[in-house]
């Protein structure tokens, strides 16, 4: 792995060798980074949706409606979504705002989605492994980059079965930037590679039943994941997450009466799949690999 005293002063990286300071700055930055993915996970899929809607009233040609008030990551501040009250600064602290308030809104009482607290709390605790798993090393923060990423990218598809080119496509060009430090060839593969897989398998699925077996988000994930870990990352990746898929949606057809004909978002799972094989692994083979990689991820027979 590489040290990143390159552009760290050596102060703060005597500071992080210190016991236990290492995870505490990675849980507080985790905390941090999930109340902003709470954002995305939230107002992404709605911005999108209503740029589709714009779209298709100008191509029926119907006439534009009023320009409706600024919705974006950074505009309306937060605020209730029951009774529209501006949410304090003090509530805004991750998790702790959601216990001072008790789950409710302050003004008006609506019960607050324990969703929030537990996002921040995951994202706090893969912070946390992945700065014990890789230490202080460039590996980290590209491995950090790759949690928010897929963190995000699994909520909203949970959600909404979207997988936003908005982050799909930031995370794939990342990892092959970042293979210029590395192994360019590798991540150009496991890019390539991840595509055409899953986009084989869509094209073979619709053939014999007709039918959309999943999106077009799925076949960009598995090509960013590939461009950060490398091809010989992808096939673990699609196994675990295809089999865990498959088990959880017969768990839910069996014991919550689910429709098999219902859609199962595919990109939780891959994320998943996706960030533990980063950390079974000793580097980022695809986009950051700065030594040999181990003979588990491998190119060479």
């Amino acid at each position: 792995m590489t040290e990143v005293g390159g552009w760290i002063p050596e102060s703060w990286l005597l500071a992080l060798a210190l016991p236990g300071v290492l995870p505490a700055v990675a849980a507080l930055a985790g905390l941090l980074v999930g109340s902003f993915l709470n954002t995305v996970i939230h107002r992404l899929p709605r911005m999108l949706e209503r740029d589709w809607r714009a779209q298709c009233t100008e191509l029926a040609g119907e006439p534009e409606p009023p320009r409706a008030a600024r919705y974006d990551l950074v505009a309306p501040r937060s605020h209730c979504p029951a009774c529209q009250t501006p949410i304090r600064a003090l509530h805004l602290v991750p998790l702790l705002g959601w216990l001072l308030l008790r789950g409710q809104c302050a003004a008006c009482g609506t019960t607050i989605s324990p969703r929030y607290p537990l996002v921040e709390l995951a994202s706090a605790c893969a912070f946390v492994a992945v700065a014990l798993r890789f230490g202080p090393t460039v590996e980290c923060v590209a491995a950090l980059v790759i949690t928010g990423f897929l963190l995000a990218l699994a909520v909203i598809d949970f959600d909404t079965h979207y997988l936003p080119d908005q982050l799909t496509l930031p995370l794939l060009w990342l990892g092959l930037a970042t293979s210029l430090a590395g192994d360019v060839r590798s991540a150009v593969m496991g890019a390539i590679i991840g595509y055409l897989v899953l986009w084989s398998v869509y094209q073979a699925f619709k053939l014999v039943t007709g039918k959309e077996g999943m999106g077009y988000g799925d076949f960009k994930l598995l090509a960013a994941l590939g461009a950060w870990l490398g091809p010989a990352a992808l096939l673990p990746i699609v196994l675990a997450s295809s089999v865990a898929g498959a088990v959880i949606g017969l768990l839910l057809i069996f014991f919550f009466g689910r429709a098999r004909e219902q859609p199962l978002a595919f990109g939780p799972y891959l994320a998943a799949a996706g960030w533990l094989v980063m950390m079974a692994g000793d580097a980022l083979p695809g986009g950051l690999l700065l030594g040999p990689p181990p003979a588990l991820w491998s190119l060479d027979p």
